[in-house]
């Protein structure tokens, strides 16, 4: 069917139906964006004494709740590289949705413990299906002219849906913002089975004439076009390369060979500062801090993480411009040091709240904004487009694979002491860790990462293995 509609809804060689399924695969991150900012709104309301639960939830469980998310996403993430291979992009993303809907009708349906934290570990499944289905699905279906910019809509429509939870749990009621959250992956997964599975997929199966038909929809152009077969022919032979990057052969190689190796150190480095610099646990967290702050502004906490919403939305909207003007060493190393700067001073208001010394009312949202800016245009996107251009073809997938779950383990970790942290050494000590960890991180890219903005992976090789002590201070001195 899908070969009939390329000429009688769209003009030859339009664009519009990848944007379309472009826009409707990034539904279900959407939802995990707003499960991810749910927390935020949420959790001081189901620990307030007129809670929508039966007794007020402990801080202890609303932390368990937001660790169990990556604690299940950790080998899930290689479950959904399972399902991706062998069943299909499709059924892999219909599989995402129908988590995020489980997810979001078992809040509705239970405010006990159990469910709560039961619905909490489901986005495990939505977490590691946005970040190894979706890129994937858009890199397959989309033109190499428009590819960067429908990729990332997966980290734009991230932020979209935690700005949207913000503002729906500032002023709607919590069964309200639930219902409005489950719409959501419900029309994902009404619509999203017209759309047909990726080309290349559908080549690995042996479905030759339904990657035909499907290729010809999305490059809207007749079937028997010259152009489709000729970029049929090109998925073959890619077909035919991916063949030898099995996960027991890519993993031997990255442990094997002395330069892929630094090269697989470095990423997991760059993860490491990325998930570490404090801006997720923010994002989870940010109405309690916002009501510990107390710093008399007229918004209340809620609406003051609506701000870092908009904040994060502009970071990401603007990350792909200064990717590219400022290359990607320089921009990953000045915004992890502007964060830990920004952290540190957070660190000091808090510090100076604890000891009843006054402190300048603006000073608390200011840093967490500017922390969360330069999350957003910097410490989150670079780290993945170092990690895609510092391996080949064949590693690439495996690389991405162990780098999410090894960041889906940090983040369990990180959200699970936050709170316990904070009870216990005060908040100030908490953003001073996430400040030393963002300043050593700084250091640690100014000697050791390399810039790889139109470099080759030899040339990338070469300065990873030929790296001089003495350009240390140099590169310090550049970012």
């Amino acid at each position: 069917m899908l070969k009939y509609t390329a000429k009688k809804y769209c003009a030859q060689g339009s664009k519009i139906n990848q944007v379309l399924i472009s826009i409707l695969m990034v539904l279900p991150v959407f939802s995990y964006g707003a499960a991810v900012g749910w927390l935020s709104p949420m959790g001081p309301r189901l620990m307030a004494s007129d809670t929508p639960a039966s007794e007020p939830v402990h801080a202890d469980v609303i932390s368990w709740m937001a660790s169990v998310v990556y604690l299940v996403g950790t080998p899930a993430v290689f479950l959904f590289g399972y399902i991706v291979d062998n069943y299909g992009r499709k059924k892999a993303l219909m599989l995402t949705s129908f988590s995020m809907a489980a997810c979001w009708a078992l809040k509705l349906y239970s405010t006990e413990t159990w469910a709560l934290i039961t619905a909490r570990a489901i986005i495990g499944l939505g977490v590691s299906g946005s970040y190894v289905v979706t890129p994937l699905y858009i890199k397959e279906i989309s033109e190499d002219s428009i590819r960067g910019t429908l990729g990332s809509l997966v980290v734009l429509s991230q932020n979209l849906g935690n700005l949207a939870v913000y503002i729906l749990g500032e002023y709607l009621s919590y069964y309200t913002t639930l219902w409005i959250c489950l719409a959501v992956p419900l029309l994902h997964m009404l619509v999203f089975t017209t759309m047909p599975d990726t080309p290349s997929y559908l080549l690995k199966s042996g479905k030759v004439e339904e990657a035909r038909d499907a290729l010809a929809w999305l490059r809207c152009r007749d079937s028997s076009e010259a152009e489709v077969d000729s970029e049929l022919q090109k998925l073959l032979v890619e077909l035919e390369q991916s063949k030898s990057g099995k996960f027991v052969s890519a993993v031997k190689t990255l442990i094997s060979d002395r330069n892929t190796f630094r090269a697989f150190r470095i990423t997991l480095v760059i993860t490491l500062a990325r998930e570490l610099c404090g801006c997720l646990a923010v994002l989870h967290f940010a109405s309690l801090i916002f009501s510990k702050a107390s710093s008399g502004w007229v918004l209340t906490a809620n609406q003051q993480a609506v701000v870092l919403g908009v904040v994060q939305l502009i970071g990401s909207c603007t990350a792909s411009t200064l990717v590219e003007r400022t290359g990607r060493k320089p921009l990953l190393g000045t915004t992890c040091l502007v964060s830990g700067i920004s952290m540190c001073a957070l660190g000091a208001w808090f510090y100076a709240q604890s000891i009843s010394a006054t402190g300048v009312s603006w000073l608390p949202i200011a840093a967490l904004c500017l922390c969360i800016y330069c999350d957003a245009a910097g410490l989150q996107p670079v780290p993945f487009v170092i990690m895609t251009e510092m391996f080949s073809f064949q590693l690439r997938g495996t690389v991405t694979s162990i780098v999410i779950s090894f960041a889906c383990a940090l983040v369990s970790v990180e959200l699970r002491v936050f709170q316990p942290l904070a009870a216990s050494m005060g908040l100030h000590m908490v953003f001073w860790l996430f400040s030393a960890v963002c300043i050593i991180s700084t250091v640690y890219i100014a000697c050791m990462v390399p810039e790889t903005k139109m470099r080759t992976l030899d040339e990338i090789y070469t300065e990873i293995g030929g790296k001089k002590q003495k350009d240390c201070e140099a590169d310090v001195t550049k970012l």
